[in-house]
């Protein structure tokens, strides 16, 4: 007997999505990894410069995933006569050229063939068809986003510094997005209690925003790792932050939602979260001052935290989801 891993993930007392089906892709995500050389490196950079058919990098990013390779998506993508040999040629050794001033200056390239690139960030629908990374990367990283409002309250920075410290405890890596108010709590408890933070910016990963977190930034270089879905020089626009979100909710195993307001970015990433499958945590205060957040109660892994100590049992219980099901598998007799 075939038992489905939704069905046996619903016997734990955590709850996944009852709803239909996902849409099977025509090809197997994990299987599409490959080593990244640097020739697949620079045919990646060279396609999205190109973007033949005005195709979106999510959609090129796709396409490469499909056929394991950028050079072998760009052949079946190029109509004939669209880009010439030579302005081809140009783009490849422009794109060897970005590359290899990009290593010089410590930044390490991901491409999403690369078997280093964050699993569950390729997971997502909006995974980015690169990520630039600064630090030091952890395969298989445990980690949780703690994100919430710039103008962040007393009470909310309180709240984001003792959850971190406590996700810190928990050998978990707090995740944020280097902005003011809560993100930079976030990280600077993580930090100050010896942790692990990863800041998924807004921005090229050469450029701080805002300039008052350049020296936090650095620090999380050196200790934690920051990540970058846009070019190295990319400036702040409005249009990065959401799709930034998405990437912190793809790289973590929940979304912790400390404080927020209607408007909030916040919001944006915790119904990204849970369009990706991913837990959200909602304190009290959000549910409480949003209409949003009252929105999402009772919604299937949704939930809501009145202390600190809800907020642990939650990320206890999810962090024990792979081995439970593991385990409940190994019983299936296929």
């Amino acid at each position: 007997m075939s038992v489905s891993r939704d069905i046996i993930a619903r016997m734990f007392d955590l709850r996944v999505s009852p709803g239909p089906m996902p849409k099977l892709e025509p090809f197997d995500y994990a299987d599409a990894v490959v080593e990244s050389t640097i020739d697949e490196q620079a045919a990646l950079v060279a396609l999205l410069r190109e973007r033949p058919g005005g195709m979106s990098w999510t959609q090129l990013a796709g396409m490469a995933l499909e056929y394991r390779s950028a050079r072998v998506a760009r052949a079946h993508l190029v109509v004939d006569g669209l880009f010439t040999d030579e302005e081809h040629a140009v783009r490849l050794e422009q794109a060897r050229s970005d590359l290899h001033d990009w290593a010089a200056d410590g930044l390490d390239f991901l491409s999403i063939l690369d078997d280093r690139y964050p699993a569950r960030v390729r997971d997502i629908q909006e995974a980015p068809p690169f990520l630039f990374a600064h630090g030091t990367l952890w395969p298989d990283d445990s980690a949780v986003s703690v994100v919430g409002s710039r103008r962040a309250s007393d009470r909310g920075v309180e709240m984001a510094v003792s959850i971190s410290q406590s996700l810190v405890s928990m050998k978990v890596s707090v995740v944020a997005g280097l902005a003011a108010g809560i993100d930079t709590a976030a990280h600077e408890a993580a930090l100050d209690a010896g942790g692990r933070t990863v800041a998924v910016i807004g921005t090229g990963i050469r450029k701080s925003y805002p300039a008052t977190n350049s020296d936090l930034q650095e620090r999380i270089t050196h200790e934690g790792l920051v990540l970058s879905q846009f070019w190295p020089d990319a400036p702040p626009q409005s249009q990065n932050f959401p799709m930034r979100n998405a990437v912190m909710s793809g790289y973590g195993l929940a979304t912790v939602v400390v404080e927020a307001g209607e408007r909030s970015g916040a919001r944006i990433q915790a119904r990204l979260a849970v369009s990706h499958g991913r837990p959200v945590i909602l304190t009290d205060m959000v549910v409480n001052g949003t209409e949003w957040g009252r929105a999402m109660v009772g919604r299937p892994d949704v939930f809501v935290a009145s202390s600190l100590g809800d907020v642990t049992d939650v990320v206890h219980r999810l962090m024990e989801r792979p081995r439970q099901l593991d385990t409940a598998l190994s019983q299936i007799a296929v």
